[in-house]
C-alpha cells in the first residue's frame, strides 16, 4: 500500500473533534502523522489550512495544548510516528532548544520547520542531534543545485520535498521534472516525504513511486470543513474514508 503522511491540526474544528480525527487517520491506515502547531503568520499554508489554523487559534490552541495533544497520541501503541510542524516564529518564541526538547519528551519522531533552512536554522539541527529528534529540512521543487547539495551533505534521515513553489492546497502535476527532482533528493539516502497539492489516490501512487511517502494535508482539512458545512457524516468518518482511499484499503468515500 502507498505510504501516506497525514497532516492535521489540533483544536480544529475543536479539541475533542481533532482527537477523533487523529484516531480516524490512524484507523484509515496512514503511516505517519504530521501535527501542525498553528501560528498566526504562516508562510506556506494555502487558504484551506490557513482558515483551519485560524479557527484552531480561536478555539484556544496554545503550544502547551499542542504538546498535550501530541502526548495523548504518542502514548498509544497503535499511533504511528508523529512529526510536529510549525513556523520559525513560534519555535523561536518558545526557544529552539526548548521546543525540540519538548518534542523529544513527548515521543515525537521529527520536527518540520519550513522557514528555518539548513544554513540558517537558529540551532535547530544541533538541538535535534542533542535530543534524538529528526529535523526534517524542507526543499522546494526548482531549488538551486547548491540548496539540494545542502540536503545531501546534511545527513538528514528525512527530507520534505515541496512539489512546487508557493503555498499548499492547489493541485500539483506530477510530471517528468517533478520525478527527476524526487529522484535527485532520494540519491542523498534520505527518506523523501513529498507534498504540496497531493490529494487523490492517483497522485499518491504517482508520488510514492519516486518518494518514501506522500504528504496529504489540505485534502483532509477540506473534508472536515465539508462535513461540518453539509452535515453528512462526522468529520472523523469522512477523514477515515479518505485515508483508506489514499492508502488503497478500498473503503468507499462517504457522501
Amino acid at each position: 500500500m502507498p505510504t501516506v503522511m497525514a497532516h492535521m491540526i489540533p483544536c480544529y474544528p475543536d479539541l475533542a473533534t481533532s482527537r477523533e480525527i487523529a484516531r480516524a487517520l490512524v484507523a484509515g491506515g496512514v503511516t505517519y502523522l504530521e501535527i501542525q502547531f498553528p501560528y498566526s503568520d504562516p508562510a506556506a499554508d494555502g487558504p484551506v489550512i490557513q482558515a483551519a489554523t485560524a479557527e484552531a487559534l480561536r478555539q484556544g490552541f496554545t503550544p502547551d495544548r499542542g504538546w498535550d495533544f501530541v502526548e495523548s497520541l504518542t502514548c498509544q501503541e497503535e499511533t504511528p510516528p508523529v512529526f510536529v510542524m510549525s513556523y520559525a516564529g513560534l519555535v523561536y518564541a518558545r526557544g529552539v532548544d526548548r521546543f525540540v526538547r519538548e518534542a523529544a519528551d513527548r515521543g515525537v519522531a521529527g520536527v518540520i520547520v519550513p522557514d528555518l533552512p539548513l544554513d540558517s536554522d537558529e540551532g535547530l539541527q544541533e538541538a535535534g542531534r542533542r535530543y534524538g529528534v529528526e529535523v526534517v529540512p524542507v526543499i522546494a521543487f526548482g531549488a538551486a543545485p547548491e540548496r539540494i547539495d545542502l540536503v545531501h551533505r546534511s545527513g538528514s534521515a528525512f527530507v520534505y520535498a515541496a512539489l512546487r513553489r508557493g503555498i499548499t492546497g492547489s493541485e500539483t502535476l506530477i510530471g517528468p521534472e517533478t520525478i527527476s527532482f524526487l529522484r535527485e533528493l532520494q540519491s542523498s539516502g534520505a527518506q523523501v516525504l513529498a507534498g504540496f497539492g497531493v490529494s487523490t489516490p492517483d497522485q499518491v501512487r504517482a508520488v510514492t513511486e519516486h518518494a518514501h511517502a506522500a504528504v496529504v494535508g489540505s485534502a483532509f482539512v477540506r473534508v472536515v470543513e465539508e462535513s461540518l458545512r453539509q452535515g453528512h457524516g462526522t468529520p472523523s468518518e469522512k477523514v477515515r474514508a479518505l485515508a483508506s482511499q489514499l492508502v488503497g484499503k478500498g473503503e468507499p468515500e462517504m457522501r
